[in-house]
């Protein structure tokens, strides 16, 4: 058995994945590299089958036809045999010197068997055209290099959020937690990440810089334009996490108060690109995923609406349209994302 399988979903990648499948060679035989192909029209199938003819034992090929990013990572996940899983989009990277860091640290706990649901490094936002980075790191909100729970967790700033790039999960406790992302849906990302969080009892942080995150394509799925014009993807998969998980009946208050706090953080980007598309039609669909939370289940709505976002988020009218659009552009400079 592997300590980690590492899913690469590749859609017509072939300019760039290379670079993504050479950073994790460097884990060796512990590490398994499942590239999967989602049907791409390039050669991207070729390279995988290239590396795998390469690297046996190590990488793996798996063509499926096009479902989109979700239906690859759990084609992945199916396909993994590591006693934990992470997944690395085609144009990212992972930092070796860390990666070799995280996996001396997994297989040490796998060892003295305190094995982990959840194991969490920080992710650094690439601006490779700009010759910018932007670190993310959870230093006040989690205990460092310790195996902790949910209520030793500190305090999230505004900017921190556990994403994909942060987060490494336990394969035996994703498949209990029955993780399946939804097809043909961009920002399953969210999903995966915000799903199993109940189901998570020990977490450990490691204070180092592993995921690094490209940030620039034109045809980028957090490209902002691209974002506005997809703005439908992201209320599918913000209804969906409304509708996933009764947060009224999770006991453990921090944990709840995390995840009011990441539905906070999906209701902004769907308000802030609707207003930024503008028509009347976006108008009525900001109402609308409102009151559908609202009408969901009153509690989240309530505990949604306490969270900062979720209060800036409540202006109305032209003055707080601007001022909601205007709280995002600061929001960017600051924190450096798309």
């Amino acid at each position: 058995m592997k300590l980690l399988s590492v899913a690469i979903p590749c859609y017509n990648s072939a300019e760039y994945m290379e670079r993504a499948i050479k950073s994790i060679l460097v884990g060796g035989h512990e590490v398994e590299i499942i590239i999967v192909d989602d049907g791409s029209s390039d050669n991207t199938l070729e390279i995988a089958k290239s590396y795998e003819a390469k690297f046996p034992g190590i990488v793996k090929a798996v063509h499926q036809e096009n479902g989109g990013h979700g239906s690859a990572v759990n084609t992945g996940l199916k396909e993994a045999t590591g006693l934990y899983y992470k997944v690395v989009d085609s144009d990212d990277w992972l930092d070796e010197d860390a990666f070799k860091q995280v996996l001396e640290k997994l297989r040490s706990l796998v060892e003295d068997a305190a094995g982990v649901d959840m194991f969490v490094c920080n992710y650094v936002y690439e601006r490779v055209s700009e010759g910018k980075q932007k670190v993310m790191d959870y230093r006040s909100a989690m205990p460092r290099d310790v195996v902790f729970g949910w209520s030793e967790m500190q305090h999230f700033k505004a900017s921190q959020y556990i994403l994909m790039h942060s987060v490494i999960y336990s394969t035996k406790m994703l498949r209990q937690c029955k993780l399946e992302l939804p097809k043909h849906t961009f920002y399953v990302d969210n999903i995966f990440v915000y799903h199993p969080l109940p189901y998570v009892k020990k977490i450990y942080y490691m204070d180092v810089d592993l995921y690094r995150y490209y940030i620039g394509r034109a045809d980028q799925s957090v490209n902002e334009k691209v974002m506005i014009g997809r703005v439908d993807q992201q209320l599918r998969v913000t209804k969906l996490m409304i509708n996933d998980c009764d947060l009224s009946k999770i006991r453990n208050k921090k944990l709840r108060k995390y995840m009011a706090k990441y539905l906070a953080m999906m209701m902004t980007i769907c308000t802030v690109f609707l207003l930024r598309e503008g028509s009347e039609d976006s108008l009525k669909k900001r109402e609308d995923i409102w009151n559908y939370l609202k009408d969901s289940n009153k509690y989240l709505y309530r505990d949604v609406k306490r969270c900062i976002l979720g209060k800036s988020m409540q202006l109305n009218g032209k003055v707080g349209n601007r001022i909601i659009i205007l709280g995002y552009k600061l929001s960017q400079r600051i924190y450096g994302f798309s």
